[in-house]
């Protein structure tokens, strides 16, 4: 647990800079397509000081508040806090190794929740509204590397199938390139545990993280994908991102985002 968050209980959440601002709201009347900015929030459903930073996070999803920038958000659940009365059903040893792994090379203190990184780069600080939307303002940089995804289609009724492209000619590092899939909307009925009695909402609650592939410095990046979905999951409520980041987990140079709107075949 993160004490800064207890003073991000009791400030507003929904702004985080002047709200005519909207980056993405407003891309049309701008000379420049925003930037994409990668907003990773590790989080658990058995911390009770995750849920303001989770609805953060979904103020941050569809009110795209920071000037310039198109925030494209995964909400990470970690695992270490299923021994505290109740398992988190998104949780995964996967996200708490992708935190502790930010943690060691940003230098920071350790791995708590509720934390967000932002374009694998710094640390979004959560004491306040306006301090975490400085952190975000001061991200927005113009991409390394553009990303492209392709149309989805839906093949055999649980295979998601795209083409994406990633152009590296700009790129001063080599680098992983990753899918997320993750759900758009989730929600949970909580039981035990901190948050027991609760019933919790999520945005962009990631499923399955894959590396896919390296792209060379100077070079692009082209590839088909494809994914087998898990019994259960709705591809209506899914959104594919794709993230160049270099190697051992460093800077994000490129982010993209497809909604999945299926076209069977």
């Amino acid at each position: 647990m993160n004490p800064s968050i207890f003073k991000l209980l009791v400030v507003p959440l929904l702004l985080l800079v002047n709200p005519t601002s909207r980056g993405i709201a407003h891309a049309a009347d701008s000379p420049a397509a925003p930037t994409p900015l990668l907003v990773e929030l590790f989080t658990s459903e058995g911390c009770s000081s995750c849920p303001p930073a989770d609805a953060w996070l979904e103020t941050i999803d569809s009110t795209q508040p920071i000037a310039g920038a198109y925030a494209i958000v995964l909400s990470e659940h970690v695992d270490y806090w299923n021994h505290d009365g109740w398992k988190d059903p998104y949780s995964s040893a996967q996200f708490t190794e992708r935190q502790a792994t930010y943690a060691r090379a940003l230098g920071l203190s350790g791995s708590y929740t509720p934390a967000v990184i932002v374009n694998g780069k710094s640390e979004v600080h959560l004491t306040s509204a306006q301090a975490a939307g400085d952190d975000l303002a001061k991200a927005v940089k113009p991409a390394q590397v553009p990303v492209t995804i392709g149309a989805i289609t839906l093949q055999a009724g649980s295979v998601l199938h795209t083409h994406i492209d990633a152009d590296g000619s700009a790129a001063k590092h080599n680098a992983d390139v990753y899918a997320a899939l993750a759900l758009d909307h989730a929600q949970s009925q909580v039981l035990r545990g901190e948050n027991g009695g609760r019933h919790l909402t999520h945005a962009a609650v990631l499923l399955e993280l894959t590396k896919i592939g390296k792209l060379e410095k100077g070079k692009a990046f082209s590839q088909d994908f494809q994914i087998q979905l898990k019994p259960g999951v709705d591809p209506k409520n899914l959104r594919l991102v794709l993230f160049v980041q270099e190697f051992g987990q460093g800077a994000v140079l490129g982010t993209a985002l497809r909604e999945v709107e299926t076209t069977a075949h």
